[in-house]
């Protein structure tokens, strides 16, 4: 028998509730796995969280733009034998998506960001540290995010700029920043949003 409104209502919002515990744990456990791992060829702590917090926006990216291409694909297949309406498609496609993660190609867009970051001007990192270190961590963020585009809304990340005011409403300060200063320094890790709404605060370094 199918699922009634209000069973699939509890069933989005427990799948909602699992992706944000699953950012929550990335940040919290994997992220300083990574963060180990890198200070093992670069010192300055800086530029490890600098890298880290580029690795999240550009996993997300990749997955995004994979996740894009995998919904045309199923919506133009589904279209042909679909006679709901407009709206209706759009949820059994996302639907569909979910149930068959088997559609992504997660290594594809784990080579991509690795690619992206090793040629990233902005990252100052000995030529020997390439980037497939951290790979393990890009994967899992590569999967959340994909999986997080499957909700409605669906869950994303805020990109930051160095520079910018310090919003209390999106940001931690990291321990180590000076809690005087109006101005980020640079991002640890980046809020997540649901409909323009902050959901899970990002962190940052404020200094003067």
């Amino acid at each position: 028998r199918p699922c009634s409104p209000p069973r699939l209502r509890r069933a989005s919002a427990s799948h909602r509730a699992c992706l944000i515990a699953r950012y929550n744990f990335i940040y919290a456990k994997e992220r300083l796995e990574a963060e180990c791992i890198l200070r093992r060829y670069v010192c300055n702590l800086e530029t490890v969280q600098r890298i880290i917090y580029i690795a999240c926006v550009e996993s997300f990216r990749a997955a995004k733009m994979a996740f894009w291409k995998v919904k045309i694909n199923v919506k133009d297949t589904l279209s042909i034998c679909y006679r709901g309406g407009p709206t209706s498609l759009e949820v059994a496609v996302l639907d569909y998506i979910a149930c068959h993660k088997d559609l992504y190609d997660v290594c594809c867009s784990v080579h991509e960001v690795v690619c992206c970051m090793n040629r990233n001007p902005k990252l100052p990192c000995p030529g020997e540290l390439d980037f497939v270190v951290i790979s393990a961590l890009i994967r899992e963020l590569c999967c959340l995010a994909y999986s997080m585009q499957t909700l409605i809304p669906p869950l994303d990340i805020a990109y930051g700029v160095d520079g910018e005011c310090f919003n209390r409403n999106m940001y931690y300060r990291s321990f180590d920043s000076d809690f005087a200063a109006p101005f980020v320094a640079y991002h640890v890790w980046p809020p997540l949003i649901e409909d323009g709404t902050v959901i899970v605060k990002g962190e940052v370094v404020t200094k003067k």
